[in-house]
């Protein structure tokens, strides 16, 4: 009992209370460091992740044209079965237009990432991500 009694009265004469340990300058400088070098991390990885990255537009199984994913650009894709616009801005690929009766290829999300698929059925059509 007197242990937890000395115990007390170390800790009131420090200022804490209920045993509650109070951030020091020094914790917060590290917590800054962490946030800064993650921040920075993540811009470096944003920065160089489409950087070698191509896009293969594929149209009945064979490769018609690749295009750079670091380079923005439009391109419109003619098939038998019809017309599909591709566009790659910020290192993100996507196909804007299609006049295929579905637009699956349309509603689906960009794509950055190496195997990433993009496919039009009615026009035969794949937009793939490939690596460096």
């Amino acid at each position: 009992m007197s242990e937890t009694k000395d115990l007390t009265e170390k800790m009131e004469r420090n200022g804490e209370k209920s045993g509650r340990v109070r951030p020091v300058r020094g914790d917060f400088l590290l917590l800054a460091g962490i946030l800064l070098f993650s921040l920075l991390f993540w811009l470096a990885f944003r920065i160089f992740s489409s950087e070698g990255k191509t896009l293969a537009v594929m149209v009945d199984g064979e490769t018609v044209m690749t295009l750079p994913l670091d380079q923005d650009t439009e391109q419109v894709i003619r098939t038998e079965g019809g017309r599909n616009t591709v566009c790659i801005r910020d290192g993100k690929a996507s196909c804007t237009e299609a006049d295929c009766p579905d637009k699956i290829c349309v509603k689906h999300s960009e794509i950055d990432t190496e195997g990433e698929t993009i496919i039009c059925l009615p026009h035969k059509l794949v937009l793939e991500v490939e690596g460096r």
